[in-house]
């Protein structure tokens, strides 16, 4: 018997509530898993086009995590050192860009250095203090234990997780469908590729925007002469996934060196302004468009609060959780707006018999369904409620009758009269029988 809508809903509430907790109590293991079958979702279409030339799974496979190594090795030889070195430079001008701002407010506006005044205090405070926090904060981050073996793991464990999982995906995901209810296996397997399409196409899209941004505003501001331009552009690039932050943080950078660079030269600090209006309007107008797309169903607002929860509840498997989430989230919320629209409680009854037809004649069989469930119900409890009472009447007349037949015995023995039809026992006299006191003892 299949079960009802009810209980169908409490096992796929069921069970989205364990897998929920799941990665709750996992959360601080799963990040490397995570990783590598994000890049193994996303490298996925690659693997199928090369075997469609010819080539094994194992091969492609084996080939694409090759690729994929050489060019992060690469880019970690060529841009690690580079932003290190500007960091570090960073860290080391602090002080002495913090100067040059005391330095111009001295000439310009002398009154906010008064002496004992709050601004006086906040300079020479941030003097003082500066390297000391700068060390401070380098030996937070790497002297941490934890923090490191996450990263260890992070490096060497989430390849070989993509590796695996890249030569098995199809296979996993063949057994998932296998594994989904025959009776909604059709609007599973549609949802599952509404979700594919919105997360490829947001993802993907988002990356190469992401991409070019990074490398237009590291060759701008590098080319504007801009100190640490390359460590602010790829920083800029980077956390432009997030719409609108990259820019109005690498804008914010950006400025902020300019001003104390070229604060003689104002239209230096145009040009480094010019950089990212001009980025964010090919961002805008071109990238996100062509790349992304707008069918893809992700509202930014909905994309930042995403990455707001999901980070602050787990940490940075929850970042990595948050994407995939949200375009599993809004593939649902349509799905179920679409159900909603087309039930009862949206259309009414009047609405159904003039406008959907069809719809009106599925929900009278789930009706006449549920009344046969009833009357089923209502028979089954009658029947027991049947069976209880004969069973206790047959109890009743059972001792009844007992009690009778006992008495009855015992009446005939005090008479001594046998019951009809039944021969007299030997020695045993008739009552009014001749002859009856000459009658010989028995033997």
């Amino acid at each position: 018997m299949a079960l009802s809508a009810a209980q169908q809903a409490k096992w796929w509430l069921g069970g989205l509530a364990a897998t929920v907790a799941a990665a709750w109590a996992l959360s601080d293991v799963l990040t490397p898993f995570l990783a590598g079958a994000a890049l193994a979702y996303f490298l996925d279409p690659i693997a199928d086009r090369l075997e469609a030339r010819g080539l094994s799974r194992a091969l492609a496979t084996a080939l694409i995590t090759l690729f994929m190594a050489l060019a992060f090795v690469a880019a970690m030889l060529v841009l690690i050192p580079a932003i290190a070195d500007q960091a570090r430079k960073l860290v080391e001008a602090m002080p002495a860009y913090a100067e040059a701002l005391r330095a111009w407010i001295e000439t310009n506006r002398p009154e906010l250095l008064a002496e004992g005044g709050v601004l006086q205090e906040g300079f020479d405070a941030f003097r003082r203090n500066l390297n000391e926090w700068s060390v401070s904060a380098l030996k937070s981050v790497w002297s941490g234990g934890v923090a490191l073996i996450d990263f260890v793991m992070l490096l060497l464990v989430t390849p070989v997780v993509a590796f695996y999982l890249l030569l098995d995906w199809d296979h996993m995901v063949a057994r998932l469908d296998e594994w989904a209810p025959r009776d909604h296996v059709g609007t599973l397997r549609r949802l599952a590729r509404d979700m594919d399409r919105v997360l490829a196409g947001f993802v993907r899209g988002q990356l190469t925007v992401c991409a070019i941004l990074g490398t237009f505003y590291a060759v701008g501001l590098s080319a504007a002469g801009l100190d640490f331009g390359l460590m602010i552009g790829v920083f800029a690039g980077l956390i432009s996934f997030i719409p609108f932050v990259g820019s109005i943080l690498g804008g914010a950078m950006a400025l902020g060196v300019a001003v104390f660079q070229f604060w003689d030269a104002p239209e230096m600090i145009a040009v480094v302004a010019g950089v990212f209006v001009l980025g964010q309007a090919i961002e805008g107008n071109v990238l996100t468009p062509k790349l992304v797309g707008g069918s893809v169903g992700l509202h930014p607002v909905a994309l930042m609060f995403a990455l707001s929860a999901f980070g602050a509840l787990m940490g940075f498997t929850g970042l990595l959780i948050a994407v995939p989430a949200a375009a599993a989230i809004g593939v649902l919320a349509r799905f179920a707006i679409e159900q909603y629209k087309a039930g009862r409680l949206y259309l009414g009854r009047a609405a159904l018999a003039q406008g959907a037809p069809e719809r009106a004649l599925d929900i009278a069989e789930d009706e006449l369904r549920a009344a046969a469930e009833r009357l089923a119900r209502a028979a089954a409890l009658a029947a027991m409620a049947g069976a209880q009472a004969g069973a206790q009447a047959g109890a009743q007349s059972g001792a009844g009758g007992g009690g009778a037949e006992s008495g009855a015995g015992a009446g005939g023995g005090a008479e001594g009269t046998p019951r009809a039809g039944q021969p007299a026992r030997p020695g045993q006299a008739r009552k009014g029988a001749p002859g009856a006191d000459d009658a010989e003892p028995e033997a």
